[in-house]
């Protein structure tokens, strides 16, 4: 079984699963702010999980199929189009391309795909935009190694 039979909601599996099968790139699904904080405690009886509010994607065009995030620089939380079923962790981490534009979430060794804090860099360019995302832009990537 390769890695992209693990995986449920693959948008276009001949652009995303690469290699032998063993690296396959994920997709964002949904931008959010941290709403209502959470709460972490020492003994973890008093977690609490943040409440998120979803930020709405603008389609640039109204005959668009899909829209796009235009982020300042902060922090956000992503949420991935796919998920992973079993319990043989892998290895999730920023695709290269999102870093070189300045903008990351953490590496991972997971059995989920969880929702991800996204950090997007400060730009100079002074119209406030530190990214700019498409719904289904490749974020992500899983592999088995």
């Amino acid at each position: 079984m390769t890695l992209a039979d693990r995986l449920d909601g693959i948008v276009h599996e001949e652009t995303q699963v690469r290699g032998d099968g063993d690296r396959v790139d994920l997709t964002l699904a949904g931008v959010h702010e941290v709403d209502v904080p959470g709460a972490v405690d020492f003994s973890g009886g008093e977690l609490v999980d943040a409440s998120l509010a979803a930020i709405d994607p603008e389609k640039r065009d109204q005959d668009d199929d899909y829209g796009w995030w235009d982020l300042a620089a902060g922090t956000y939380v992503i949420t991935l189009n796919e998920s992973l079923a079993g319990d043989d962790p892998v290895t999730l981490q920023p695709r290269t391309g999102l870093v070189a534009r300045g903008a990351t979430h953490p590496s991972l060794r997971t059995a989920s795909l969880p929702a991800l804090p996204l950090t997007v860099s400060r730009t100079v360019d002074g119209d406030g935009v530190g990214i700019r995302l498409k719904e289904n832009a490749r974020v992500s990537t899983v592999r088995t190694e």
